[in-house]
């Protein structure tokens, strides 16, 4: 277990949505968001999760915060906020076959984090840390502190992308069948371009 408070973060993905209306299962909504977790090397963390009961149904909550340590200096941390609001039960015939589903709307967010914690890398000397920050600022990076950006947003894209094509699962033919693979590829390129942007802004 990583404690957070010894890192210095980076913000890389900031709020990415995705947002669905209609049934579910909500037993395979979050087998797809673990097995996604595992499969690209990260360990599973639950931050928070929370349920309350209204008259218009069950709104559930669930924080997590895998991780991943590629170094013993460096970790990428990506932040899943999972909300299941108004879910009710309904019954649904699919292949002549009566299933029960979950129906309501979800919101899943991500953020991503690249965290560093060079004290450890340098043994805890304070000089080397600073002269390290100073050189990892203004200078020059390492292969894996150049491809760490780049891999935490292919990561999230392909968590993201799992997650969508089970949604879009359950809306047989009313929406057309787009391919994992599409969906990884577009997201990421939208995530690289959004930190692309986000390191101008800082750079300036």
């Amino acid at each position: 277990m990583i404690s957070e408070i010894n890192y210095e973060k980076l913000l890389l993905i900031n709020n990415r949505q995705l947002k669905y209306k209609g049934i579910f299962i909500a037993s395979e909504l979050f087998n797809a968001v673990n097995k996604a977790i595992e499969e690209q090397g990260y360990t599973k963390r639950e931050k928070k999760s929370e349920e309350t009961v209204t008259n218009e149904g069950r709104s559930t909550y669930i924080e997590l915060r895998p991780f991943k340590e590629i170094t013993n200096y460096l970790t990428l941390m990506i932040k899943i906020k999972i909300r299941l609001d108004g879910i009710t039960e309904t019954t649904e015939e699919v292949k002549n076959e009566k299933r029960v589903f979950q129906q309501g709307d979800i919101l899943v967010s991500f953020d991503a984090w690249l965290m560093a914690d060079y004290k450890d890398r340098w043994g805890m000397k304070p000089l080397f840390y600073f002269l390290k920050g100073m050189a990892n600022k203004y200078l020059i990076k390492g292969d894996i502190e150049v491809n760490a950006p780049g891999q935490l947003a292919q990561d999230t894209a392909i968590i993201y992308a799992r997650i969508k094509t089970q949604l879009n699962s359950y809306l047989g033919a009313e929406t057309k069948e787009i391919k994992e693979e599409e969906i990884v590829k577009q997201v990421e390129s939208e995530l690289k371009k959004e930190m692309e942007n986000e390191k101008k802004v800082l750079d300036s």
